[in-house]
């Protein structure tokens, strides 16, 4: 189901009359919320609740399982144990298939008959995000940092539909506590989450809508054809495309949240303003980074081992998170492509010996030109991500250089413009958003409903037929 579609309006209204029906009703309320949210899960396809169902079982079983281990070693082997079970549906889905055809292309090549089977597997819709939840859980429980939830806070807590199918990445600390305690509705932030809903439905549904068709989807489904101008602009506008639909996503799932009393964390900070790759990967998809390194650069070993344990950890860590996104070389690269800027950035900032130079205070033409400069790699990066195979990515990445003489077909000035407004904001003072914000809360019901019903009315407008899917639904 989604979020900028009649269904969803019309499961929400449901949703949300029985939400606050029930809110005093602590039982009651955890059973509808979770029937509500496998059947949101189910619209896509109800055999994958099934997998949702499973999950969640293991997770809690596994949490418990950790929670009654006394023996230091017995308890590493437990929540082990249970990290795996949780991985497998993941490596099974998503994985399988990538693996059976590198190993048998592998095997034809050294001149052997392999007998791998391949299967076409679908890939259920959210199952790297829950899955990912689901480990926090019992890793946290291991920590001692939660304590083991009742069953149907934890089978909430993995299924709850707002950050089901695409994030953010809710720790169990975030979110569960808030499903034990009643919401009280006089402290709703209606202009919040209104602001949140209708910033993110603007985001998806006309600025990345309309790039995706006008420009990105020419250029990278034959690079090869296109000018360097064409190549130049669908590149970046990829950049703003792939920002718009998630940070767009998150967004309306933050703002619903809030519509139902709940404080979901941050997901974006306007990445394209920072100044170097650790910077961007604290404002870029925030949960995520933040689940790297708590529950994959940390347990490998931080920056504990030297500098070159550091370093290799770093790499790995970027590499299986590209790999995290997909199935397929182009992620591994970009992942890879990540974990060497992020390493050499390690290495430079312990050769001068040790100051963080993205925290010192800049200048804004330096600010602009460092982050400039972080931009551009950015985008070199989001060419390996887009592109369906290393030969698409790189034969873009050549058009930059040579394709100066063919006539441009898809640049123009609204695409110029469009690109350019949305880098601005990148850049655009905090304080005026909140001031709209400020004033959007002031406003009484009926003059904040009609602001509200213009700006949707825009964006129906503005915004292409039909609704294409999230991108992030593929991971």
């Amino acid at each position: 189901m989604l979020f900028p579609t009649v269904d969803f309006a019309i499961f929400f209204v449901v949703v949300f009359l029985g939400h606050w029906l029930l809110n005093h009703l602590a039982q009651p309320w955890n059973l509808f919320m979770i029937a509500a949210s496998y059947v949101f899960y189910a619209w896509w396809d109800p055999r994958f609740v099934l997998l949702l169902v499973g999950i969640s079982f293991i997770a809690q079983v596994g949490a418990i399982a950790v929670d009654r281990t006394r023996s230091p070693r017995s308890r590493l082997v437990v929540n082990a144990t249970a990290v795996a079970l949780l991985l497998l549906p993941l490596a099974f889905f998503k994985y399988y298939g990538f693996f059976a055809v590198n190993v048998t292309n592998t095997l034809v090549a050294l001149g052997m008959d392999p007998s791998i089977p391949l299967i076409q597997v679908v890939l259920p819709v959210g199952i790297s995000f829950f899955t990912f939840m689901a480990i926090a859980y019992v890793v946290d429980v291991y920590r001692g940092d939660v304590e083991v939830a009742g069953w149907t806070d934890t089978f909430l807590y993995l299924s709850f539909f707002p950050h089901l199918v695409a994030g953010p990445i809710v720790r169990p600390g975030e979110l569960i506590p808030q499903l034990q305690e009643r919401r009280d509705e006089r402290h709703v932030d209606v202009a919040g989450a209104a602001w949140l809903i209708l910033g993110g439905l603007f985001k998806k549904v006309v600025v990345s809508s309309y790039l995706a068709a006008e420009i990105v989807d020419p250029v990278f489904g034959d690079p090869f054809a296109r000018s360097a101008p064409d190549a130049l602009f669908g590149i970046v506008g990829y950049a703003i495309v792939i920002y718009a639909d998630f940070s767009g996503y998150t967004d309306i799932a933050i703002g619903t949240a809030k519509l139902l009393g709940f404080r979901f964390p941050r997901n974006f900070d306007r990445p394209y303003a920072a100044r170097s790759i650790q910077e961007f990967w604290r404002r870029w998809h925030m949960t995520l980074s933040r689940w790297l390194r708590d529950y994959l650069y940390i347990p490998l070993g931080g920056n504990r081992r030297g500098e070159r344990r550091t370093l290799i950890n770093v790499l790995v860590t970027m590499v299986l998170g590209g790999l995290w996104h997909g199935a397929a070389w182009t992620f591994v690269f970009w992942g890879a492509f990540h974990g060497g800027l992020l390493a050499a950035n390690q290495w430079r900032r312990r050769r001068a010996s040790g100051e963080e130079a993205e925290e010192q205070p800049v200048r804004w033409p330096d600010h602009l030109r460092r982050s400039a400069a972080t931009f551009a790699l950015v985008c070199v990066g989001w060419v390996f991500f887009r592109a369906d195979s290393l030969e698409t990515a790189f034969g873009l990445l050549a058009r930059l250089l040579t394709g100066w003489f063919t006539p441009s077909e898809f640049v123009n000035p609204l695409v110029i413009l469009t690109i350019l407004g949305m880098l601005a904001l990148q850049f655009w003072p905090r304080g005026f958003g909140l001031w709209l914000q400020a004033g959007l809360s002031r406003l009484k019901p009926a003059p904040l409903g009609i602001v509200l019903a213009l700006v949707l009315l825009v964006i129906v407008i503005l915004g292409p037929p039909g609704v294409a899917p999230f991108i992030y639904f593929q991971f």
